[in-house]
């Protein structure tokens, strides 16, 4: 029984610390293998096709891809993609 209490006393001292994190994660974007997804270059070309320019940074993070740029309104955007379809999930415009 003192295990139990022991684990369950370690538990919410690390949950804090751990949910914190796990909200900067990026969204899951896509549950397929690497081998279906779309080469960077042609994810560069759709992004660029999309309207996104001045691309400071493109870059995997997780399951999806991920770009900073901005948009053709000349906004901030930061932007996650389905690797596979190249559909937005996520954005973050300023």
């Amino acid at each position: 029984m003192r295990m139990i209490a022991t684990s369950l006393a370690a538990a919410f001292l690390i949950a804090p610390v751990v949910a914190p994190i796990a909200a900067f994660a990026g969204p899951a974007c896509t549950a397929e293998a690497k081998d279906k997804w779309m080469t960077e270059d042609a994810m560069k070309a759709k992004v660029t096709e999309m309207g996104y320019q001045k691309i400071k940074t493109f870059k995997v993070s997780g399951s999806c891809y991920e770009i900073y740029g901005y948009t053709k309104d000349g906004k901030k955007a930061e932007v996650y993609f389905n690797p596979v379809s190249g559909a937005v999930v996520k954005s973050e415009i300023d």
